[in-house]
């Protein structure tokens, strides 16, 4: 007898206890609204949410790095359109110039716009976002163009820069970079023969030369028959006579500066003294282009007038060529923020879907669950009564 009365309070106190347990959890979600707040509530589900939420999370720190890549890009896209119109604005004062609308002081005042653009210009190459450098290319840390001056004039800009992109990945595989290579932007690197300009006859040499954009060959008379030749300013002189003595091709001497630059000249109808400005089609680039605009409108060589128009001639053909260049940067950075926007949108896409999923999965049906509730509670109350009837059983109800 004592047994049975055990078993039964046993049973029937296990049954109210689960019937709290599931009230309980039931209670849980109502106040949550989540329909599982533990793993052990659902653990197929629970490990489906935990990798979405991880993949959410992985795909909101791609979206979060696309956005600083496209308002990188987006700067990069107003700077290099700023320096666009640099080069047209000054395209448009050296046709004037040619035009004769400037007389020789207005030329200066002209020069002093010029060397303004090129502050500018340069100004515009060394920016920093950040605490990066737009155009330095994986060197972010110091600025990408070193500048000499003269009396307070830019007289040279180098590229101090790293040849090589940083890349990051935007997406799962995809990497792109949103920092600059500024000697892929403002640089030409499709070198041809270069053009001489200038009365002396010397010509180009059949070998290849390594000076870029403009030089300034000079031809002097050695006091003996023969000539100097030298590319900067007479700080090294190659005579032509002794180079042929030497052994050298007189149709392809090479012409040596103190940096180590060589130009080929062919000296064979050499007939006179003079300076000659030498053109190398496709070594531009923009800082040394404007400085010799400048300088040209200065006319600080003296040149005649008729050298002088064929020079600026050949200087509005070499600001085109850098127009040109700026333009390929223009559309590229264009494309580039267009391809990363799309990627992006995508990207949102799946973070959403992501987000939308975990959400089904754990978001507790509110008015299912009151019903559950209601009838666990039912139950939960029939259980009470029952167990009451059965906990008030004494040995009385067994006899007879």
């Amino acid at each position: 007898m004592s047994g049975s009365l055990n078993n039964i309070y046993n049973n029937v106190s296990y049954a109210l206890y689960l019937h709290s347990v599931e009230m309980i959890r039931l209670q849980e979600q109502v106040t949550t609204g989540s329909r599982i707040n533990r793993p052990s509530d659902d653990p197929s589900c629970s490990y489906r949410v935990l990798t979405l939420n991880s993949q959410e999370k992985s795909l909101g720190n791609y979206i979060n790095d696309l956005s600083e890549a496209v308002g990188t890009l987006d700067l990069s896209f107003t700077v290099i359109q700023d320096i666009q119109s640099a080069i047209v604005e000054t395209k448009v004062r050296l046709t004037q110039v040619m035009g004769g609308i400037y007389n020789e002081e207005n030329r200066e005042q002209l020069a002093e716009g010029i060397n303004d653009t090129l502050e500018k210009v340069v100004s515009l190459a060394n920016t920093k976002h950040i605490g990066q450098y737009q155009f330095g290319g994986n060197n972010t840390k110091s600025a990408p163009y070193l500048v000499e001056r003269t009396n307070g004039k830019i007289t040279s800009v180098t590229y101090q820069g790293s040849l090589e992109n940083r890349e990051i990945e935007v997406a799962p595989g995809i990497k792109s970079s949103a920092l600059h290579v500024g000697y892929d932007i403002f640089h030409s690197d499709d070198r041809s023969d270069p053009v001489f300009l200038g009365d002396t006859g010397a010509a180009a040499g059949s070998g290849t030369s390594s000076v870029k954009g403009d030089a300034w060959l000079t031809v002097t008379d050695d006091g003996g028959g023969s000539y100097d030749l030298s590319i900067d300013d007479g700080a090294t002189k190659v005579n032509v006579a002794a180079e042929v003595l030497a052994g050298a091709n007189i149709a392809n001497i090479a012409v040596t500066n103190a940096s180590g630059e060589v130009l080929y000249v062919d000296a064979t109808n050499i007939s006179s003294t003079g300076v000659d400005m030498v053109s190398v089609p496709g070594t531009y680039n923009i800082f040394d282009t404007l400085i010799s605009v400048r300088d040209l409108l200065r006319n600080e060589r003296e040149l005649s007038d008729a050298q002088l128009r064929e020079l600026q001639d050949n200087s509005l053909t070499v600001l085109d060529e850098i127009n040109e260049l700026i333009v390929q940067a223009e559309v590229t950075i264009g494309s580039k923020i267009g391809f990363l926007d799309n990627l992006k949108e995508s990207l949102e896409k799946l973070k959403y879907d992501a987000e939308d999923e975990a959400t089904l999965l754990q978001e507790a049906d509110i008015a299912q669950i009151a019903i559950d509730l209601s009838r666990r509670e039912v139950l939960y109350q029939m259980s009470l009564s029952i167990a009451g009837k059965l906990m008030s059983l004494s040995l009385l109800d067994f006899i007879g």
